[in-house]
């Protein structure tokens, strides 16, 4: 019984002398739906692991306004309370990321950072009077509550949206926008050492990161995949780069290669695309232009029709993605992706039709008005001599050993001809 109220006593010891552990993740670029399952997922595995906290490594320009709402839901739901640090030196929590900073239970930047302009001007484009005072609105009521119930500057935060305003990390410490500034994520833990906060649903919880064990997130294969192609630049030139091999594949058949890849490419720039809103126009646009290409392949346009093809193509992927500029497909990757694929396609096309219309070499078609040399005394059949080949034959009247006849039809392996009419010399 000594024995194992000593092993306990050891169990229990070990337990509480192990070092907190934090979860870090990182939001490192443009916030859209991918961004809400990591963090989700990594939530879920800080709370699993009973993690004493999570930390939010924020880098990022914006993004979407949709996702960023589930990303502030689940950060205020969090069983764990979460860091939000701006960092490194350089970086910053811009609009949609300003959000995330104000809905952590602590918001930490490093020096040299910036944070604000949280205009959804930026997040929808262009609006009417009506429709900007709508959204400003909304979104203006959403941050007030969540800044509010974290005790910060609600009326400073609010000029992130009505005035687009911007702050240094040392400004926004100064007017109580953040908690902290540190100059790293252990100087962070040190200053946390110890502070109590109260959660967004009223609780008291005091911060122990002593001795803390950063870990890493852990993505998953998919969100590794998403991840690396969710840019819409790279999920543009993936879709054509697909497009492009699968034409290739479909037009030289046994080649594989081209249409294994090609397969790939277009899945993975669907994929990546998907996460994003995308704008029916834009994509009405890359459909016209693909229309435009075939018609230049049929039709002598003198170019008209290619060029109209290629201006549709950048049109379609600059209005492709529905939202912020960040994170549109910009002008030199919509130009430096459709001009090479206008200028191959036409080419490849031009050379399918012309293929379609020359009189095949192979088979019995190309043995059609081929001159030939009776082998035999045609009457009416026997055996010539065609295009390298001996070939039973019928003729239409008799030919002499020797004399010259002309194809007229192939009927299986048999030859129709007819004499040829005596040459000049």
């Amino acid at each position: 019984m000594f024995k194992r109220l000593c092993l306990a006593a050891m169990a229990a010891s070990s337990v509480l002398a192990a070092p907190p552990k934090v979860i870090a993740v990182d939001i490192d670029g443009m916030i859209h739906p991918i961004t809400v399952d990591l963090l989700a997922h990594a939530l879920d595995q800080a709370a699993n692991q009973n993690a004493a906290a999570v930390l939010l490594r924020l880098n990022t320009p914006g993004g979407l306004l949709d996702a960023t709402r589930e990303i502030n839901e689940k950060i205020v739901a969090s069983r764990v309370p979460v860091i939000a640090y701006v960092t490194p030196s350089g970086g910053r929590a811009a609009s949609a990321g300003f959000f995330i900073l104000e809905a952590s239970d602590i918001a930490a930047m490093a020096p040299g950072t910036n944070t604000g302009a949280s205009s959804p001007v930026a997040l929808t484009g262009q609006m009417d009077e009506t429709m900007r005072h709508k959204v400003e609105n909304d979104a203006s009521a959403w941050l007030r509550s969540t800044v509010e119930k974290r005790g910060r500057n609600v009326t400073l935060a609010e000029t992130t949206i009505r005035e687009a305003s911007s702050f240094t990390e040392k400004e926004a410490l100064d007017k109580h926008l953040i908690d902290l500034i540190a100059p790293s994520e252990q100087k962070l833990f040190e200053a946390l050492e110890g502070r109590e906060i109260t959660r967004f649903d009223g609780r008291k919880e005091v911060l122990h990161f002593s001795g803390a064990e950063v870990v890493p997130y852990d993505l998953t294969m998919r969100e590794r995949i998403i991840s690396a192609i969710a840019d819409p630049n790279i999920g543009f030139i993936l879709l054509v780069v697909g497009a492009l091999g699968l034409y290739v594949e479909f037009n030289s058949p046994g080649l594989i290669f081209a249409g294994v890849g090609g397969g790939i490419s277009l899945l993975l720039g669907a994929s990546s695309l998907a996460v994003l809103p995308l704008n029916w126009v834009g994509v009405s646009l890359l459909l016209l232009g693909g229309v435009l290409f075939i018609l230049e392949a049929h039709f002598t346009s003198h170019g008209v029709l290619g060029t109209g093809a290629t201006v549709a193509m950048v049109l379609g992927a600059l209005m492709l993605v529905d939202g912020p500029p960040e994170m549109r497909i910009r002008l030199v990757t919509a130009l430096s992706v459709s001009i090479p694929f206008a200028l191959i396609t036409m080419f490849l096309l031009s050379l399918a039709v012309r293929a379609r219309r020359n009189k095949s070499l192979m088979g019995g078609e190309g043995l059609l008005n081929e001159i030939g040399e009776a082998r035999t005394t045609l009457a009416p059949a026997g055996k010539v001599f065609v295009h390298g080949e001996y070939w039973d034959a019928v003729s239409s009247a008799p030919v002499e050993l020797g004399g010259e006849v002309r194809v007229t039809a192939v009927e299986g392996l048999k030859l129709r001809v007819e004499p040829r009419p005596s040459q000049p010399r």
